[in-house]
């Protein structure tokens, strides 16, 4: 029992040095984090897109594993769009910071878009998984046009 005890304090001790850890993060590296996170999101996501626009050969297996790594990959960027970042040069434009509650809103939209395509890469409907890569790219660029700064 006492062994028990001493693993579950242990283990809530590193979650809360974890959590404090984030809390703790400095700005700058915290916009460092997100934009790797929305580097890898395109690394993944450009294929696809090609594959949609019929560009890119139509391949299911590789739709099956990036979309995969989508879904995990879509999770990631978003606590890196803390307040503490709002002065912090980037390409996010200040309406992520004073309107999160739609930043946020478009954030899950990515995310439901997301698993939708997981779901649809493991059919074999082509037409249905174009379909759900059409969705992503709807969403990611619905939040870049209200969040992010024109090049």
């Amino acid at each position: 029992m006492q062994r028990k005890f001493v693993t579950l304090i242990l283990s809530l001790s590193a979650a809360l040095f974890a959590g404090s850890a984030l809390a703790q993060a400095k700005p700058d590296v915290l916009v460092k984090q997100r934009q790797a996170g929305m580097t890898m999101i395109g690394k993944y996501f450009s294929p696809l897109g090609g594959m949609a626009a019929g560009r890119v050969p139509f391949n299911a297996q590789t739709v099956a594993r990036n979309a995969g790594y989508l879904d995990v990959l879509g999770k990631l960027p978003w606590d890196g769009f803390d307040a503490s970042t709002s002065g912090e040069k980037s390409a996010t434009l200040p309406a992520a910071f004073s309107d999160s509650a739609k930043f946020k809103e478009a954030g899950d939209r990515m995310q439901a878009a997301i698993t939708a395509l997981v779901t649809a890469s493991k059919g074999n409907d082509e037409a249905a998984i174009k379909t759900a890569i059409g969705g992503v790219a709807k969403t990611c660029s619905a939040c870049h046009d209200s969040f992010r700064q024109k090049p």
